[in-house]
């Protein structure tokens, strides 16, 4: 059975002879050609060079032909950052000042579509048992780098013009997804990180209708969808599961084992949730091997794919995901030979710093990494807008848990899950970015404190 075949069992319910495994290549796999993440991400040979490297190496039965979800955003009219060892970053927004639907549509000669439809299909030519997913940018998502972080206080006091420009966006999703399955995609996947951030009815009044009408076109053409979300998304599984995508793929914010009872119970395939700083940028081949024979044991061979949690970090070594793969292909002896490897903790001894004694208000951002996650990355352009108009009486900070003093300090302040707010050492907000307005009113009673 090809792996192909294997993927497909699993989103049909049935159960399978071992659990697939599908690493999330993404700027991870330009480090195997020892190329920088933006000088592949814009060269169709050398990531057609990469992708074809990791296949050989991670041994999957799928994976995404690319993971950038900026290429619709930059198409719109938002600038981007690129960085050498990440996606790019979206860094202006066109409708911030001017909240104005758009009416454009995409065309496959537009932006990066053409470079990335060209990998698509000769890497499907090349590895044609390989499940290859497409990945678009989610509806909330997109809509968040059009109109940035406004769009949280919109939701309140505007609300018609933000389920116009979702259900646009969703418009977007289904556009390039026809192109990515003319291209030879078997399985489109929406990711959206920001639909974390948001409550279960909001996610009812904005996001249920363009996701159903989503999934519904896709899979009405015989190809299966995923439903991608990244942080703690636990309050919206069930409404997830209720826009009908055949796989829900989440990250290590969120119980695996009681999200997949939700899941079970729609007949959804559940996806994930190998940690991406813990275990697979700091820890060890054997550490690897082992959290990926826990999940399989856990989850079984029904209705579920290995995966990791998001986009794997570029600095992860490739030795790493190789273990993984071997943990997938040949269980049991992976299992004998780890059997008495016991994992090191390695993080460091740090202390909390004194913040009754400054000054200022600090304000932590605690994230996954800002350039890579959308999220993380829009809860600290929230920190930022909302400590302009108090000067040096509020500093904003990021701590990104791609080091391990970061991890080091939530696990001392007892935070589980990214990305949050920490104002003076207090945990306020949890995975869930505050309007700005409400923010700015926290900082303002924080700073007449320390007076």
């Amino acid at each position: 059975m090809t792996g192909k075949e294997l993927i497909f069992d699993v989103l049909k319910g049935k159960t399978v002879e071992r659990t697939p495994w599908v690493p999330y290549t993404g700027s991870q796999i330009a480090n195997l050609k020892n190329y920088a993440a933006d000088e592949m991400f814009r060269d169709a040979d050398k990531y057609l060079e990469c992708l074809l490297e990791a296949e050989a190496q991670y041994l999957p039965d799928g994976m995404p032909a690319i993971f950038d979800l900026q290429v619709e955003a930059e198409i719109l009219g938002c600038d981007l950052i690129w960085y050498k060892n990440t996606p790019p970053t979206v860094c202006t927004h066109p409708l911030a000042e001017n909240f104005v639907i758009p009416t454009q549509k995409l065309k496959k000669t537009d932006g990066r579509i053409p470079l990335i439809m060209d990998v698509m299909k000769r890497f499907k030519a090349a590895k044609p048992d390989i499940a290859m997913y497409g990945l678009v940018c989610g509806p909330f998502t997109l809509a968040s780098h059009l109109r940035g972080t406004g769009i949280f206080m919109d939701m309140y006091d505007n609300e018609d013009a933000v389920k116009e420009l979702v259900n646009y966006c969703g418009e977007i999703a289904l556009q390039l997804s026809e192109f990515f399955m003319e291209a030879g995609c078997d399985i489109i996947a929406a990711v959206d990180p920001l639909v974390s951030q948001i409550s279960p009815e909001m996610f009812e009044t904005f996001l249920h209708e363009p996701y159903s009408k989503l999934f519904a076109s896709i899979e009405k053409t015989g190809v299966p969808s995923s439903f991608f979300v990244c942080g703690d998304a636990t309050k919206n599984i069930e409404p997830m599961c209720l826009t009908k995508p055949s796989c829900i793929a989440i990250d290590e914010n969120v119980n695996i084992v009681e999200a997949k009872k939700i899941t079970d119970k729609h007949n959804i395939t559940m996806s994930g949730n190998m940690q991406l700083t813990i275990t697979m940028l700091l820890g060890t081949q054997q550490d690897n091997q082992k959290a990926a024979l826990e999940l399989m044991d856990t989850l079984g061979k029904k209705n579920f794919i290995l995966a990791p949690g998001c986009d794997v970090p570029f600095d992860a070594p490739s030795a790493n995901i190789v273990g993984i793969g071997q943990a997938v292909h040949n269980s049991e002896a992976v299992r004998k030979a780890i059997e008495n490897y016991v994992s090191t903790d390695t993080l460091p001894d740090i202390e909390i710093p004194d913040f009754k004694a400054n000054k200022h208000v600090t304000v932590e951002v605690i994230t996954i990494d800002s350039q890579t996650c959308a999220a993380c990355g829009y809860m600290l352009a929230a920190a930022n807008d909302a400590a302009k108009g108090f000067g040096a009486d509020v500093q904003v900070v990021e701590r990104s848990i791609m080091l391990k003093e970061t991890l080091a300090y939530i696990t001392k302040i007892g935070l589980a899950n990214l990305p949050s707010l920490v104002i003076d050492g207090e945990i306020r907000h949890i995975s869930l970015i505050p309007p700005v307005v409400k923010l700015a009113e926290e900082l303002k009673i924080a700073i007449a404190q320390k007076k």
